[in-house]
C-alpha cells in the first residue's frame, strides 16, 4: 500500500488531500460540539497540518518573485520586449476581466440568484469593511519608498516594480554585473529546489485546509443561499472552461485538457488556500517544468496576475451585486450596469492576493451605485466556499496569459 502511494503523481496525491479532507470534514461538523472537536481536531490537528504548509508556500512567495524576476529581466537584454510583455499582459488581464463581470451579471440578471429568498433562514453577518485605495494612489504606490519593507510586507506591485528595475540595471551594466548574474541564477536554482521541498507536504496541507473549513462551514448556512453559491460556480465554469479554454485552442498550441491536467496541483492549493499569493512558486514551478514555459515570462505575469488579475472575484461580485439588488428590490439600469463593469475591472487592480481580499472589491463596487452595504452581510456566511472557488479561476487565468503571452514571445520549450 505504501509503495502504491508513494507511485502516485503529485496531482493525484493532492486531489487525494482534497477529497479526504472534504470527508473527514463534513463528518466532523456532524459531530456534538465538544473541546475535542473544536480545541483538538479544528483548532489542533487540522490547523497545524494546514499552516505549515500554507506557511512553508507564503515563505517562498517574496524570495521567488524578486529572484525570477531580476533573472527574468537581467536576461531579457531587450527592453522594448519587457515593455512589450508588460502591455500585453496588462491588456490581457483587464480585458478578461472585463469579460468576466459582463458574464456574472448576465447570469444574475437570467437566474435571479436573490428572488424570493428569506432573510430569516440566513445568518446576517456584520461585515468590516476597509477602504480600498483610489485608482491614482495605487499607481504611485506601486514605485516602493523601501524594497526591504515591501519585502517585509509583501507588496506584490512593490517588489515586481524594485526587481524589473534591478534586473534591467544589470542587463545594462553587462559584463561588470556577471557576477551578479551568476548570484542570482543559482539562487534562482535554489528557491526552485526549496519549492520541491515544500510541495513534499502539499496532500497533508491541503487536507488540513479543507478538513478545517468544511467542519466550521455547515449545511444549514449554504441551504439558504444555495441558488447563490450555484450562479456564481456556473460563472466561474464558463469562465475557466469556456473562456479560457477557447483562449488557449485560439492562442496556442497547447491541447486543453492536458494544459487543465498539469495545472491542477496549482488549482487544488488555490482552491484549499483560497490565496492567489500562495499558489505562486507552485504555478511558476509547473509552468516552466511541466509546460516548458520560458522563466522569463511567467516570473513576470504570474506574480502580476496574482495581485492584479481577479476574474473569478469578477464574476462573484457581478453576480453578488444582482443578488443584493434582489434582495431588497432594487432594480438596476444600464448605467448602474456599465458601472459595475467599469469599477469591478479597474478595482481588481492592487487588491491582494489573500483570502476575503474579494470583500473589499465587493464594498467599493456596491457603493460606487448606491446598494445598501449591508447586503454583504448576507453572503460572509458563506465566502470561504466562494473565495475558494473564485480563487481557483483567477489563478488559472494566470497562467492561461502566461501560455498566451508565451507563445507570442516564442518562449516556450515543447516538452
Amino acid at each position: 500500500m505504501r509503495e502504491k502511494l508513494r507511485g502516485l503523481s503529485i496531482t493525484t496525491k493532492v486531489l487525494l488531500g482534497l477529497l479526504l479532507g472534504a470527508i473527514v470534514g463534513v463528518i466532523t461538523y456532524q459531530l456534538p460540539e465538544s473541546g475535542f472537536k473544536q480545541a483538538f481536531l479544528i483548532d489542533g490537528v487540522y490547523t497545524f497540518m494546514g499552516q505549515v504548509f500554507l506557511r512553508g508556500i507564503i515563505m517562498l512567495v517574496v524570495p521567488l518573485v524578486f529572484i525570477s524576476l531580476v533573472n527574468g529581466a537581467s536576461s531579457m537584454g531587450d527592453i522594448q520586449k519587457l515593455g512589450r510583455i508588460g502591455m500585453r499582459t496588462m491588456l490581457f488581464y483587464l480585458s478578461t476581466t472585463a469579460l468576466a463581470v459582463i458574464i456574472a451579471l448576465t447570469l444574475g440578471y437570467f437566474l435571479k440568484p436573490g428572488q424570493g429568498l428569506d432573510l430569516q433562514a440566513i445568518e446576517i453577518v456584520e461585515p468590516t469593511i476597509n477602504e480600498g485605495m483610489p485608482l491614482v494612489q495605487i499607481l504611485y504606490e506601486m514605485i516602493p519608498r523601501n524594497p526591504i519593507q515591501a519585502m517585509a510586507e509583501g507588496n506584490m506591485l512593490q517588489i515586481i516594480i524594485f526587481a524589473i528595475m534591478v534586473g534591467v540595471g544589470m542587463s545594462l551594466l553587462g559584463e561588470k554585473a556577471s557576477f551578479l548574474t551568476k548570484l542570482f541564477e543559482s539562487l534562482n536554482d535554489l528557491i526552485m529546489k526549496l519549492v520541491e521541498i515544500v510541495m513534499l507536504i502539499a496532500p497533508i496541507g491541503v487536507f488540513g485546509l479543507i478538513a478545517g473549513t468544511m467542519s466550521t462551514v455547515g449545511y444549514k448556512a449554504i441551504i439558504p443561499l444555495i441558488k447563490y453559491i450555484g450562479t456564481v460556480y456556473i460563472g466561474l465554469g464558463i469562465q475557466m472552461f469556456l473562456v479560457y479554454g477557447t483562449l488557449l485552442k485560439v492562442f496556442t498550441k497547447f491541447d486543453r485538457k492536458t494544459f487543465y491536467r498539469k495545472f491542477t496541483p496549482a488549482m487544488s492549493i488555490a482552491f484549499s488556500t483560497a490565496s492567489s499569493a500562495a499558489t505562486v512558486p507552485v504555478s511558476m514551478d509547473i509552468l516552466e517544468k511541466e509546460m516548458g514555459i520560458d522563466k522569463e515570462v511567467s516570473a513576470f505575469t504570474i506574480p502580476l496576475g496574482a495581485t492584479i488579475n481577479m476574474d473569478g472575484t469578477a464574476i462573484m461580485q457581478g453576480i453578488a451585486v444582482f443578488f443584493i439588488a434582489q434582495v431588497y428590490g432594487v432594480t438596476l439600469t444600464l448605467p448602474m450596469v456599465l458601472t459595475v463593469v467599469l469599477t469591478a475591472t479597474l478595482g481588481s487592480i492592487g487588491t491582494a492576493g489573500v483570502p476575503g481580499a474579494g470583500t473589499i472589491m465587493l464594498s467599493m463596487v456596491i457603493q460606487s451605485i448606491g446598494l445598501p452595504l449591508e447586503g454583504i452581510g448576507l453572503i460572509m456566511g458563506i465566502d470561504r466556499l466562494v473565495d475558494m472557488g473564485r480563487t481557483t479561476v483567477n489563478i488559472t487565468g494566470d497562467a492561461v496569459c502566461t501560455a498566451v503571452i508565451a507563445e507570442r514571445e516564442g518562449g516556450i520549450n515543447r516538452i
